[in-house]
């Protein structure tokens, strides 16, 4: 063969390898390598205009992004392959990165939106600042489209964004998330939420929602969070809430929920946060009738409580690590048997009616970092250690207890506690 022809021949086995290579990157064929994989046609156009129904009319996707799943990416889109073809799984609005595409002032649910046949994750991020002439809502009907692909939902950092959560919600038998921070949503709260059983995460503070917490929250075996702080709730805590066996994360703080603390809470054996602080809650400390072992931070801190905290079994929640009474009308005295909880960091007993002596068996709370108990009536004279003064300093508090003092020629001027008094003589 003429050096011509093996050109020739070297050029042909190119422009083979070329093709069969071309064919991987358009058609996705070689062993599930899909950078190339096709889109479909109306996928696409449905993610266009459901983005430019956000962004605003200006954003002509087409252009900008002609292969948004492949080498073309669109920031807060991604996509995984179906039979052999690109559809797009997650879909992030607003300002979550620094490139991410800015909303426009009347964002708008285009019917595109719902479309997308395998979205498993939509989210809007700190995306509708503030009310508009024209006010903005959470599209309220076509959320059944996404009864079998939608897994998360989530509305972060949007004041602007006004209305109730759409009963459709509780449609999305996939979902394993609802994340509703910050926004101005208000109205009470879907009961048929509860139905969803593959449920983990359910936040919804940082609104104006109202009424009673439904009862069917109770319902939802597999959550692992529950976050409805910082809202309008009143009413009582459901009975049902035993019924939350995985839960780890309980916070229904800041709201104006009343009545007792349920006995149901003490099934919950793998609670590790209780945080009702800040509400109109009552009726003492009898909810903890069974042992909570895995429980860490008990906080009920701005409550009507009362009680006795002489009568509370502490060896069932003997594994705290922050434990916040204050302002919560307790009586009595400080039992010594909270020295029990070697894990303790965090005692707030402020601004109650506690009387009687300190123990100084509180010193022997290794972990223990914070110490308040201001506020109170108690005597007699502190008869702590000096080193549990030189490590706690400013982080015990204890003025404002008009019989307290501490015996002075103990400690030196520099690590005494701040507003107590010093004992008189014969007195220490």
């Amino acid at each position: 063969m003429d050096l011509s022809g093996r050109r020739y021949g070297c050029f042909v086995i190119v422009v083979v390898m070329i093709i069969g290579l071309s064919g991987v990157c358009v058609y996705g064929q070689n062993d599930g390598d899909s950078v190339g994989a096709p889109m479909v046609k109306t996928e696409q156009e449905a993610l266009y205009y459901a983005i430019q129904g956000f962004v605003g009319q200006w954003w002509n996707g087409s252009d900008l992004y002609p292969d948004p799943c492949g080498w073309t990416p669109i920031q807060g889109v991604s996509c995984d392959i179906f039979d052999g073809l690109w559809y797009v799984t997650e879909l992030n609005i607003g300002q979550i990165q620094d490139n991410s595409l800015p909303c426009a002032q009347n964002i708008e649910f285009k019917p595109h939106l719902f479309q997308l046949q395998h979205l498993k994750t939509l989210s809007f991020f700190n995306c509708i600042i503030s009310p508009s002439q024209t006010p903005i809502s959470i599209d309220t009907v076509k959320w059944d489209a996404f009864s079998a692909t939608l897994e998360s939902i989530e509305f972060r950092s949007n004041p602007g964004l006004t209305g109730q959560i759409p009963t459709s919600f509780g449609n999305l038998k996939k979902l394993e998330s609802i994340v509703v921070i910050d926004n101005g949503l208000s109205g009470s709260l879907p009961a048929n939420i509860g139905e969803l059983s593959y449920l983990k995460r359910l936040v919804l503070s940082g609104n104006k929602f109202t009424g009673n917490i439904p009862e069917s929250y109770g319902n939802l075996r597999e959550l692992l969070i529950m976050d409805l702080s910082r809202n309008k709730l009143t009413g009582s805590l459901p009975l049902t809430f035993g019924g939350l066996t995985s839960i780890l994360k309980f916070d229904l703080s800041k709201n104006k929920l009343e009545g007792e603390i349920p006995s149901e809470i003490s099934n919950l054996k793998n609670l590790t946060l209780l945080d009702l602080s800040n509400n109109n809650i009552s009726g003492g400390f009898d909810f903890a009738n069974q042992e909570m072992s895995s429980l860490e931070e008990l906080i009920l801190s701005n409550n009507p409580i009362r009680g006795d905290l002489m009568k509370f079994n502490w060896k069932y929640v003997n594994n705290l690590v922050a434990l916040d009474l204050s302002h919560t009308g307790l009586t009595g005295q400080i039992p010594e048997s909270i020295s029990i909880m070697k894990n303790l960091r965090f005692l707030g007993l402020n601004d109650n009616s506690l009387s009687g002596n300190i123990s100084p068996k509180i010193a022997e709370l290794a972990n223990l970092s914070a110490f308040y108990v201001h506020g109170n009536n108690l005597t007699g004279d502190l008869k702590f250690p000096k080193e549990f003064y030189q490590k706690m300093r400013r982080r015990f508090g204890a003025w404002n207890n008009s019989n307290l003092c501490f015996p002075v020629t103990k400690m030196s001027e520099s690590i005494r506690p701040f507003g107590v008094k010093v004992c008189r003589e014969g007195t220490s």
